[in-house]
């Protein structure tokens, strides 16, 4: 099947440089969304998708956000003159013997299920996708005769008391047989007071040769919304992230409130996971069964394991995060954090490039950064890993069951053996061996005789 986005306007009440159709929602671009509903429509109607994107405004933009989808057709509309001759730039690319869906690329919401709904009640006439509104006020009436067949559209302006009283309205997604909709769109006429070309108009177009309409009300009103402020952006994002949320609960998860939750790419739960509030989850999100999620935490491409507990206020981000695990409050684990199972990483301990082997510790206020940290070995309040010399980064390697003070600092490249113990205090730059008690600090010494200055008077 051909679809056709459409993705060429300015949007300028979002008041924003970027396109709108590029304007983020749920951590994607409002385009995206829409091209994926485009391909899971075509599978489930078990068609190969022709994707045509007609882009305008912040054309170089579009097609760079989407460089790496080889599937996505480009065409230009310039000058812009309407979505009947936007849909007409898309004719070169159109498959004849197929139908042809049109979509929106700032309609964000529409789901698949809808647009096979329409595509298969639309088999072989010209079908349209509409909505029932409580409030249809500034909409275009979908006018049927009275065995329910669609007549036409009337504008609002153009309505009369009847019209205007309907609730049934023109939604601009639509689907029709592609050779017939080439010969609709070459027939256009511009005459009215935009000067503009109205793909609505294919619809008297379709009458006068004949052919059908039909006309799919969408369930969801929602789904159908379209986006044009960043008032009307932040609303759709709150359904997209209710919609989500329902998922997520679906599934099995507890939410402590559904309404403070905000998923920013894709996010997989087992069962009995729990998230407190103000959570935030980007890219690709993995928790698994029985995990704890603590208030206002943010986690980014990362996976957490069965049984393990993230405290309020931590940040996990391209972390690999084993069964059984502690971590925060205030903890940060930075891309390259692995670790084992029943690792404990406390209060602002951050861990960075990174793997902890089973039991390993880090409690209280530590840096961990390039190292290679043995089971049950136990980082001490203070610690730094120095890893950067400046120019470089280097690795530390930590043994097993090692022990390491308070306030130390392990200069990489360092090998601590196993079972070792670190003094506190301790600046270690030169191996430590296994099974014995390192302590590289200053001796203590107190000056006699010394007096504290004092402020002058």
């Amino acid at each position: 099947m051909n679809i056709v986005i459409l993705a060429a306007g300015q949007g300028k009440r979002m008041r924003s440089a970027l396109p709108k159709v590029l304007q983020p929602l749920a951590g994607r671009p409002l385009l995206a969304h829409v091209i994926e509903t485009a391909r899971a429509t075509a599978r489930q109607c078990q068609s190969a998708a022709r994707i045509v994107v007609v882009v305008g405004h912040g054309s170089g933009a579009v097609r760079v956000a989407f460089a790496d989808q080889p599937d996505l057709h480009f065409v230009e509309q310039v000058p812009q003159l309407g979505t009947g001759h936007a849909v007409l730039q898309a004719v070169p690319w159109l498959r004849e013997d197929v139908a042809t869906l049109v979509l929106y690329g700032d309609v964000p919401l529409v789901r698949s299920q809808t647009l096979v709904a329409l595509i298969e009640a639309a088999t072989g006439h010209l079908g349209l996708l509409t909505v029932r509104l409580d409030n249809p006020s500034g909409y275009g009436r979908i006018l049927r005769d009275a065995a329910g067949h669609v007549q036409g559209i009337v504008e609002e302006r153009d309505a009369d008391g009847a019209q205007r009283a309907l609730n049934e309205v023109n939604t601009g997604i639509l689907v029709a047989p592609t050779q017939q909709l080439k010969h609709w769109l070459a027939g256009l006429s511009n005459a009215n007071a935009q000067g503009e070309y109205y793909l609505t108009d294919v619809v008297a177009a379709a009458r006068s040769h004949g052919m059908a309409v039909s006309a799919s009300v969408a369930a969801d009103p929602d789904e159908t919304l379209g986006v044009n402020s960043k008032a009307q952006l932040a609303h759709l994002e709150r359904l997209v992230q209710r919609r989500g949320a329902d998922a997520l609960m679906e599934a099995g998860a507890t939410l402590v409130d559904p309404s403070r939750i905000d998923v920013r790419g894709e996010l997989s739960v087992g069962s009995d996971v729990f998230i407190d509030v103000g959570c935030v989850f980007e890219g690709k999100v993995a928790l698994g069964d029985r995990v704890r999620v603590g208030p206002h935490c943010v986690l980014r491409d990362s996976v957490v394991g069965a049984g393990s507990v993230v405290h309020a206020f931590s940040h996990l981000d391209g972390a690999q995060v084993g069964s059984e695990v502690l971590i925060g409050p205030y903890a940060r684990l930075r891309p390259g954090a692995q670790l084992d199972d029943q690792v404990h990483i406390g209060n602002f301990v951050e861990v960075k490039a990174s793997r902890l082997e089973h039991g390993a510790k880090a409690n209280h206020l530590a840096y961990v950064g390039d190292a290679h940290v043995g089971a049950r070995s136990n980082i001490g309040a203070g610690t730094i890993f120095a890893n950067y010399d400046g120019a470089n980064k280097h690795r530390t390697e930590v043994g097993e069951n090692v022990h390491v003070g308070s306030n130390a600092v392990l200069v990489a490249p360092l090998h601590v053996g196993a079972n070792a113990t670190i003094g506190a205090g301790s600046t270690v730059v030169r191996e430590v061996p296994a099974d014995k008690l390192t302590v590289a600090r200053a001796r203590q010494v107190t000056i006699e005789g010394w007096k504290r200055p004092t402020k002058k008077r």
